[in-house]
């Protein structure tokens, strides 16, 4: 993993990682470089003046997009004796432009030799996951007058890296150089261009180069600003909630993918380095967090995961009909097969949660129109729980990958080798089940309902859904209830034995609507109490559980995404108190991030550490914890949409203070919600 000293820059599934100088080293194993549809492009881009290494004295992550670095030549006791500065600014938008700017402080001319390494290995960012760089085509280098080129080949498989400068420059296959001379106080700049292209299956040009840099960058910022402008205006006695929410939505900005088949729409792609794509679970989730922020991409993400839902029985991608996908790839090793991810589709949790954004997105726009042109797949994804999913057959949903070299093993969000375990810590055979996904399964087939009697005009088909969904829940109550903890099991195994493992899972049950009314009491408990509550948030498993370690990247971290939807389903059962607490916690965990959620931080007890400790590979930004204060807002105001208008019920902690959320859209136009604060916190926290 880079470490935390790197440089980011990112527009949709195109980055930069860099050194805090804007240099690119990158090793085998590392994701340092530029990237662009899986697959790095740059991994060598090094500065030298005069053959010397330069050293940082700051840098601006201007926007989400764009960086400036501010270097100077020899060591941190020469820099008050320095006698040039060079500048370093960097913009990513389809490849990336950095201009270069040299500026002579000496009262002496002096001549210089500017040179940039530059190289490529054109890995595929899952061989720098998984540490193997085992490149099967041709890596090659052709300097031209005008410009560099880097390429790989293999069959019809084509990637390249053209690199090209505004003043003259001498290329040579390892990268360009420039002779300047600088009078006193003279500057030299020049702009390099460095464009990305791909050719895939059958010499399709999956991907063009840069635009002009000045339209590129100018759009970028028209963009973003609209699209800040387009979403609720929040405002916070509470300083850090504004600051959050304004990191949120633009860490969101950046996120949006515009996968290849859809013709510049946008979804979120779930994090970087590793997951600047689309992936199922984690786009349906962050979209479920920001519908009354940035309902648009619901619309998109709906579509694109109907259009690529499963139609065949497909072991190498784990595919069934109806089943809608985990993860897609564009790199080098799903287009030979080496990967599965073309799509792959092995996940649980993406098909029926897929019909629960349908129907809430339905619920915040109005949109009948989608809900009708998505009939088809939404009954598919229906069908594929009932019966391809159940492969036990005791009506629930079970996982067991078909593709055993490559396929997930663990196919739900807490996907991790060891995540699932029984109460000495051993692990279970498959097939596995995950209670959350019982829950998912029960809502879709509520949500489905309401769906087929409103607007698919099938009334006997929602009678079915309902009286299926109405045996899941007493079935799951009576089957999955851990007696002596008083809590749901983590999971089952193929015999029905229990994981017995208290877990954050519980949270997502109450979430879904599964859990019967007078365990919810008991449930809440113990999401507050001091097993799976920190004082930052839930742990993902509680503390005393065999393979509890807080940080234990399934077993007793906190995911800031979890929590929120923990505490939007303490708000569906009345625990509003209690969903305060939990969005406190988080939102106060967030101000020493700047605001801005990594995926994952340390389960250690509030009272152990003055601040959240960081969890050291955990992807920055992420879609889902990007995602997580939007929810939040949303839960402690009590936003609901309730036959065709918006229902405002607020709970908040106390210290936050005045809180308002300005032009909320939706199908009843745009309103506003506003509170203030008023939950005893510590009160709470000691119960």
């Amino acid at each position: 993993m880079a470490g935390t000293d790197t440089v980011r820059i990112l527009d949709g599934n195109t980055f930069v990682v860099s050194e805090d100088t804007g240099d690119i080293e990158a090793t085998p194993s590392e994701p340092t470089g530029l990237f662009a549809i899986d697959t790095r492009f740059l991994s060598k881009w090094v500065l030298t003046v005069n053959g010397e290494r330069l050293n940082a004295l700051s840098y601006d992550d201007l926007q989400y997009y764009e960086a400036r670095f501010f270097l100077v030549p020899g060591m941190a006791t020469h820099y008050i004796d320095a006698k040039l500065s060079i500048i370093r600014e960097r913009a990513v938008g389809g490849s990336f432009r950095e201009t270069l700017t040299i500026l002579n402080h000496d009262e002496k001319p002096v001549d210089l030799e500017i040179r940039i390494d530059a190289a490529s290995d054109f890995a595929d960012l899952f061989q720098v996951k998984d540490e193997i760089l085992n490149k099967k085509g041709e890596i090659y280098a052709e300097a031209e007058s005008d410009r560099l080129r880097l390429g790989y080949r293999r069959g019809n498989f084509k990637r390249e890296t053209v690199i090209q400068s505004s003043q003259p420059a001498r290329y040579d296959r390892n990268g360009l150089a420039f002779t300047v001379h600088l009078e006193p106080n003279e500057q030299w700049d020049t702009g390099i261009d460095v464009q990305t292209f791909a050719i895939g299956p059958g010499g399709r040009d999956l991907r063009m180069g840069l635009r002009t840099h000045g339209v590129e960058r100018l759009a970028l910022q028209q963009d973003l600003e609209q699209w800040i402008a387009n979403a609720p205006k929040v405002n916070s006695e509470h300083r850090e909630v504004c600051s959050t929410y304004r990191r949120s939505l633009i860490d969101l900005a950046a996120l949006r993918f515009s996968p290849l088949s859809l013709g510049g729409q946008t979804l979120p792609a779930a994090g970087l380095p590793w997951f600047m794509t689309m992936f199922g679970r984690d786009s349906i989730l962050t979209c479920l967090q920001v519908l009354p922020f940035a309902p648009d991409l619901s619309k998109t993400t709906l579509r694109i995961l109907g259009a690529l839902q499963g139609t065949r029985f497909d072991d190498f991608r784990d595919e069934d009909p109806g089943r809608i996908l985990h993860e897609m790839r564009y790199g080098e090793t799903a287009a030979f097969e080496e990967q599965p991810h073309s799509p792959y589709y092995g996940s649980v949790d993406a098909t029926p949660l897929f019909v629960v954004l349908l129907d809430e997105y339905e619920k915040w726009t109005g949109d009948v129109a989608l809900v009708k042109e998505l009939e088809r797949e939404c009954r598919a994804a229906l069908k594929w729980v009932d019966a391809y999913a159940d492969l036990v057959g005791n009506g629930y949903i079970w996982y067991e990958r078909r593709n055993t070299d490559t396929g997930l093993e663990n196919q739900c969000w807490k996907d991790s080798w060891d995540s699932i375990s029984y109460r000495d810590g051993t692990l279970p055979p498959f097939p596995r089940a995950t209670c959350e996904v019982q829950g998912y399964a029960y809502d879709a087939k509520m949500r489905a309902a309401r769906l087929a009697r409103e607007f698919w005009d099938d009334p006997a088909y929602a009678d079915q859904l309902e009286r299926e969904a109405a045996e899941l829940r007493e079935r799951f109550n009576r089957d999955w209830w851990v007696a002596d903890g008083e809590y749901y099991a983590l999971g089952l195994d193929p015999d029905g034995r229990h994981c017995a493992v208290l877990s954050s899972n519980i949270g997502h049950l109450l979430w879904s609507g599964i859990v019967e009314p007078d365990r919810a009491r008991k449930i809440a408990d113990h999401l507050l109490g001091p097993r799976l509550f920190s004082g930052w948030g839930v742990r993902t498993l509680a503390e005393g559980e065999v393979r509890y370690n807080p940080i234990g990247y399934h077993n007793g971290t906190i995911w800031p995404f979890d929590n929120s939807f923990i505490a939007w389903g303490l708000r569906r059962y009345g625990f509003a108190d209690e969903a305060a607490v939990i969005a406190n916690g988080i939102l106060e965990a967030a101000r020493y991030f700047d605001g801005r959620l990594p995926e994952a931080f340390g389960g250690y007890p509030r009272d152990l550490t003055k601040f959240p400790v960081e969890y050291p590979t955990a992807c920055s930004p992420q879609a889902w914890s990007t995602g997580t204060p939007l929810l939040l807002i949303r839960t402690m105001l009590g936003l609901e949409p309730h036959e065709g208008h918006l229902a405002v019920d607020p709970r908040l902690p106390v210290g936050m203070g005045r809180i308002e959320v300005l032009d909320i859209p939706g199908r009843w136009g745009k309103v506003d919600a506003f509170a203030r604060g008023r939950v005893d916190l510590h009160q709470l926290a000691a119960q």
